[in-house]
């Protein structure tokens, strides 16, 4: 497995370098955005663990870059930044994971093995309730065949809930298998990208297809 590890702090890219390389994943570490970009294109990662301040092109431009060139490759967030709008923004942008700084390297390791874990499953090309298409191999998604742009991860939860129709999916249940992580029970990030989608796929059609489960979670059905 080969790792690039995005990282303009040397002593932390040089403590993830030697623990992952003790781990026995072949890395690749760089202090810019730029060149990371580059690296993304040239060479094919398995996962790349990318920080958001970064000099020359911060991690929200450079994690856009690599799901235009590489949307196979995992990519975990490693930063400082904390707040919920940036976790929400970097999970709307593609991310498959979040964790913050300061961190435990055990959990940064558990995170990063079951990432790699993942496997692709056969899976329609189409998806469809009601008047609502999803095309998964042209990334499309539309409404009453009007199209609807979704952020790639606003695409994943979506085709997450296309998949399993009238089975109500806890919060827990959503992230962990959206975004393979487990986030504290105090946060609302789950809310927040649901809420995004709701507005995307419901607010302007008469009929609601994403329901709210109060204490629960979401399910999503034609009523």
């Amino acid at each position: 497995m080969r790792i690039l590890i995005v990282e303009d702090d040397i002593k932390t890219a040089s403590f993830l370098y030697k623990g992952l390389t003790g781990c026995g994943y072949v890395v690749d570490v760089t202090h810019d955005g730029e060149e990371a970009q580059f690296l993304s294109i040239q060479c094919r990662y398995d996962l790349i663990i990318l920080d958001v301040m970064l000099p020359k092109c911060d991690g929200w431009i450079v994690l856009k870059a690599v799901r235009q060139s590489s949307p196979d490759t995992r990519v975990l967030f490693l930063t400082a930044r904390d707040t919920l709008e940036d976790r929400v923004k970097g999970l709307e942008l593609g991310a498959d994971d979040y964790l913050v700084k300061p961190f435990a390297f055990s959990e940064l390791l558990a995170r990063i093995r079951s990432l790699l874990r993942r496997k692709n499953h056969h899976i329609d090309h189409f998806l469809t309730l009601a008047d609502l298409s999803i095309d998964l191999i042209k990334h499309k998604v539309s409404r009453n065949k009007e199209i609807i742009e979704l952020t790639p991860k606003e695409f994943s939860l979506l085709t997450f809930l296309l998949q399993n129709i009238g089975q109500v999916m806890t919060r827990a249940h959503i992230a962990e298998k959206v975004w393979d992580i487990n986030f504290d029970s105090d946060t609302n990030v789950i809310d927040v990208m649901m809420r995004r989608l709701r507005q995307k796929i419901d607010d302007a059609y008469e009929k609601k297809l994403l329901h709210t489960i109060r204490g629960i979670g979401y399910v999503l059905e034609e009523r």
